[in-house]
């Protein structure tokens, strides 16, 4: 690890310690040159995959925007906050584990659906009817009947 103060190449740790949640790994380091203190911090980085678009743009996976839309499916729905933030880790835990650098938006939107069908059906049949573009009522009556 290089000093911050005056750039060199060797320092030595005098302390180690791990967050509380075991997250987080704390050092406070010494630098064998100007003898400076400071501290570093690791943690694991963790990418999700890049969403792969209709038009073939890719783009940085937004729980934000995942957030929002589930949000607008469930409005007026009784499905409390923790819930929903149960469902995006969900969806989240299955893209890490699934090891793919990219996903394509439909198989992001299918993931979102098995969610909302799993905690509400009233705000699965919304996101499905604007997710899948239905073109006539009887499709609509097929995915209601489904459920």
């Amino acid at each position: 690890m290089r000093c911050p103060f005056c750039g060199h190449g060797d320092t030595q740790v005098s302390e180690t310690r791990e967050s509380d949640e075991g997250d987080v790994v704390r050092r406070r380091r010494r630098c064998q040159s100007c003898d400076k203190r400071f501290t570093t911090y690791e943690r694991a980085e963790i990418a999700l995959p890049m969403v792969v678009k209709k038009d073939g743009t890719r783009a940085d996976l937004d729980v934000g925007k995942l957030r929002a839309s589930m949000s607008l499916a469930l409005r007026k729905r009784p499905v409390s906050i923790e819930q929903i933030d149960a469902a995006l880790e969900r969806i989240q835990e299955k893209l890490l584990t699934s090891g793919v650098r990219e996903i394509p938006s439909t198989k992001l939107g299918e993931h979102v659906m098995r969610e909302l069908k799993r905690i509400d059906k009233v705000a699965y049949v919304r996101f499905a009817s604007v997710y899948r573009s239905f073109e006539d009522v009887d499709e609509f009556r097929q995915l209601i009947r489904d459920i």
